[in-house]
């Protein structure tokens, strides 16, 4: 397994769980100084980021990047792929291509978390979920295209309403055969919507591919009340070898989150 840490460069999104705010040069020199393995990033839009520079700054701290969120696509522009209207709907899906291109160039994988968006009056969860399945299917090839998997998260019931648990999501990808997608399983969406969080680890295993390390409370592990023991043993019963990544607000400050989450690691997993 790898460790990654978040870092936003939306400032739309603040309050929000990111550990590093605004200045990628800062940050990835911070990452690097905490034992990091990778950055995961979350920009306003693809052009937002220099890949040229982006490269510098990742040679220079030994760094690689562990994801590309696309979720300043509804927090900044209001774009959702189940969005009734197709116009918004085909903007969502222009500006998550983008990202993928993105982070293509960067040998990573994008995220579709929030943009999924959820179903209302005006649309029925079936017809919300088919026109989620068509886009999947889509932005899945493009990510194909550059030897890359497409991360799907399942939120929990506050922010979404179409699959909230594990099991739900790896059985909604297999039926729409949506090979190319991967599961991000956050765990405290997890903490909100699973009984037992090892347990659901263990029954969508081929799908995992990608963690949020997040503790119940969202700040970072250790700080709340997950207990870590069961879901390292589930963790390394599965064979994860993917990304820990710490999405968590970054309480008291940066550098704390940073370093308690390294810590964490560190008790939980020795040498990532």
């Amino acid at each position: 397994m790898k460790s990654a840490v978040t870092i936003s460069l939306v400032p739309e999104a603040k309050p929000g769980p990111f550990v590093y705010w605004g200045d990628l040069d800062l940050a990835c020199a911070s990452a690097a100084q905490h034992g990091f393995d990778a950055v995961e990033i979350f920009p306003p839009d693809a052009a937002a980021v220099s890949v040229d520079r982006l490269r510098t700054l990742l040679d220079r701290h030994g760094l690689a990047v562990a994801a590309v969120g696309t979720g300043a696509g509804w927090v900044k522009h209001k774009l959702r792929l189940t969005d009734p209207d197709q116009n918004t709907r085909q903007k969502a899906r222009e500006f998550i291509a983008r990202i993928i291109d993105l982070a293509g160039q960067l040998n990573a994988p994008a995220i579709i978390g929030s943009m999924q968006g959820r179903f209302a009056d005006d649309v029925s969860r079936e017809q919300a979920l088919d026109w989620l399945a068509t886009e999947l299917a889509w932005l899945s090839e493009l990510a194909h295209d550059h030897g890359r998997t497409l991360l799907y998260e399942p939120l929990n019931r506050y922010e979404s309403n179409l699959l909230n648990r594990a099991a739900d999501a790896a059985a909604y990808l297999d039926q729409r055969g949506l090979t190319n997608v991967k599961l991000l399983c956050d765990l405290f969406h997890m903490n909100i919507e699973e009984a037992d969080i090892a347990a659901a680890l263990r029954a969508v295993a081929p799908q995992v591919g990608h963690i949020h390390l997040a503790d119940s409370n969202r700040q970072a592990m250790g700080m709340g009340h997950t207990d870590m023991a069961p879901l390292v043993v589930a963790l390394r019963e599965i064979d994860y070898n993917g990304y820990l990544s710490a999405e968590v607000f970054p309480w008291p400050d940066s550098n704390v989150a940073a370093a308690q989450t390294m810590v964490s690691i560190r008790r939980w997993f020795g040498s990532v």
